[in-house]
């Protein structure tokens, strides 16, 4: 098979990873468009990894940029914020803990699974990679429940426009599970050697 899924592991189309998948879609026992994401995804072998994105979201909305991984990381960093910060004391959450939760001060109805990078004792706020489901079967993990989605720091690929400081704009995070263009406050962009180094803050979804 030419065509791969991207790796999420959402478990939407009933298997519960993206290699179970395409080892049922050898034998026959599932289709490719049994994938959400097949029709983002129409990839050539060899193709660069960014044409998985449509322009639109799956509302059919645009967007001014995907927010992709630094070089050599999972995901973009998401900086979340637990409705009790206080536990991240409490439960000695460091460096390397995986935490799930749904953003529910955002509003979005998937629950995430990250990988803490970074814990502050003093505000609570944690910066994450997300890591998807699969990282929290059978391994022991924090579960907060529910947290507000602060930021959003990674490398804009324009699609529509560059990022624009202090602009709000939308954007999609490269890695989003339903593929769901956000909004949010571009509030520092760097030149690097590889891109534009984006940090995106007061995430919602409009």
């Amino acid at each position: 098979m030419a065509w791969k899924p991207p790796g999420k592991d959402c478990g939407a189309c009933g298997a519960p990873t993206c290699e179970a998948f395409l080892a049922l879609a050898r034998t026959g026992k599932r289709e490719r468009a049994d994938c959400i994401f097949y029709e983002e995804a129409k990839v050539l072998p060899g193709s660069a990894p960014e044409t998985r994105h449509p322009e639109r979201d799956i509302l059919g909305r645009s967007y001014d940029f995907i927010l992709e991984p630094f070089p050599g990381e999972v995901s973009a960093r998401k900086i979340v914020l637990p409705f009790r910060p206080d536990l991240v004391e409490a439960w000695d959450i460091r460096e390397g803990d995986i935490v799930v939760g749904r953003p529910t001060g955002a509003g979005c109805p998937v629950q995430h699974v990250l990988q803490v990078i970074h814990a502050s004792p003093v505000s609570g706020l944690l910066t994450c990679f997300v890591v998807g489901p699969q990282a929290s079967r059978g391994a022991e993990f924090k579960d907060l429940e529910a947290y507000h989605m602060v930021g959003f720091e990674g490398i804009a690929r324009p699609v529509l426009r560059e990022p624009v400081f202090g602009m709000r704009q939308r954007f999609l995070p490269g890695y989003c599970m339903m593929n769901l263009a956000h909004t949010g406050v571009v509030n520092m962009i760097l030149g690097r050697s590889y891109g534009l180094h984006v940090r995106v803050e007061d995430v919602r979804l409009l």
